[in-house]
């Protein structure tokens, strides 16, 4: 079967930036629903019509992945109105901000704490491979035929490629989610919830 509009494909890939620093290596086979939520757009368009086997070598631009980096998402904070134990690389859903946040900082974000002063912390709601151009070489594995209720959600449940922020309590899928963020970005630290 070649891949189409709403199929499931398995794929491993490296990701690098254009200077050949490797960001991400998936070396065993994962699911995703092409046409869903799970690839991004020119991913999907470079896939059409590949079958098992197929390699495929793709250069990213900023705005062809993860946009580019706006100033405007970072946000200083006072210190004060985070926990004592907060530390550079955690990440904090938008909705679950402290009272006496920024008020334009949009709640439907992942904001990583990028700085701490004695002060302030710095809160950024860029993904963490915004302004970056990317090299993304990968390999089909399987194709098979979606599920409905793969279409109907969207998703294979991977969504490597976003980052959703719920609304209201943590969901595991998310940490899933902002776990993979992470470690693409190079951090380590915990969900902060």
């Amino acid at each position: 079967m070649d891949i189409t509009e709403h199929c499931v494909v398995a794929l491993t890939w490296t990701l690098k930036d254009t200077l050949g620093e490797e960001l991400d290596v998936l070396d065993e086979p994962v699911e995703f629903l092409v046409g869903g939520r799970d690839l991004l757009p020119r991913i999907e368009e470079a896939l059409q019509g590949l079958g098992p086997g197929a390699t495929l070598n793709l250069h990213l631009e900023p705005e062809e992945a993860f946009g580019d980096f706006e100033d405007q998402l970072l946000f200083l904070e006072p210190r004060a109105l985070f926990p004592a134990d907060i530390e550079v690389g955690m990440t904090i859903e938008g909705h679950a901000l402290p009272e006496g946040t920024h008020p334009d900082a949009p709640k439907d974000l992942l904001y990583t704490v990028s700085e701490i002063y004695p002060e302030h912390i710095v809160l950024d709601g860029n993904h963490p491979l915004a302004g970056i151009a990317l090299r993304l070489s990968l390999k089909v594995h399987a194709v098979r035929e979606a599920t409905e209720e793969e279409v109907g959600a969207g998703t294979c449940g991977t969504g490597f490629f976003r980052i959703e922020v719920g609304e209201g309590p943590a969901d595991p899928a998310d940490d899933a989610i902002a776990a993979a963020a992470r470690s693409v970005a190079g951090g380590a630290g915990p969900t902060l919830h």
